[in-house]
Order: C-alpha cells, then structure tokens, then sequence
C-alpha cells in the first residue's frame, strides 16, 4: 500500500524524481542526494513499509538480489561494498519507510 504522504513511496512510483539505478516488479533503487560513500544507492520495497521486520520475505529477497545485481553494475562487487539498514530513531532512520543502504567505492571503515 502506497502512502501519499511518503517520499519513497511517491519516488518508488516515479511520481517524485530520482536518479534511479535499478527496478524490479516489487523494488526500486535510486542514488542517495546526500551520499556517504563513493556508490551511495537506496534499495526501497515498492510496497510501503516503515521497518525491516514489516517486509514479507520475497521483497527482502527482492530487495538483496536488487543490491547484487547493481554492485555489480557499478563495479563494487569484487572490492567489496556495504549493506546497512537504519531502523528507527536511534539508529538515525530519517524516512518512516524501509531502506536498505548499498555503500562502496573505498575502503570501509567504522560506521559509527
């Protein structure tokens, strides 16, 4: 179900732009406007949902799949690259609708 009111629902439907990387039947992947790593990509479900444990298993398949295939497109599957899931306030999760961060491009370090 899509919420009106949500940015990642509005971009995941194009009706809000984006730079997209990816798209499957059930996700879609756009660069982060404020990256923090050389290849920044947000991995949202088309569907709306606000935490991890709300997807149903085939979309966070869909979704790791999804990060597969463009690390490899953007050549940071061999280097190395970074899934990260924020979720909730103390973790800094800014939109209440899941996203899986993708992060390569350079050696990692701590992410806190």
């Amino acid at each position: 179900m899509k919420t009106n009111s949500c940015l990642f629902c509005r971009i995941a439907t194009k009706e809000a732009p984006s730079d997209q990387v990816g798209e499957t039947e059930r996700a879609y992947a756009f660069y982060d406007i404020a990256p923090k790593a050389p290849v920044h990509v947000l991995i949202v479900p088309k569907a709306h949902r606000s935490r991890p444990d709300e997807l149903e298993a085939d979309e966070l398949t869909e979704m790791l799949k999804l990060a597969r295939q463009i690390a490899e497109k953007l050549g940071v599957a061999k280097t190395g690259y970074r899934l990260v899931f924020n979720v909730g306030v103390d973790a800094l999760q800014e939109i209440e609708h899941v996203h899986l961060h993708l992060l390569g491009g350079r050696r990692g370090g701590s992410i806190f």
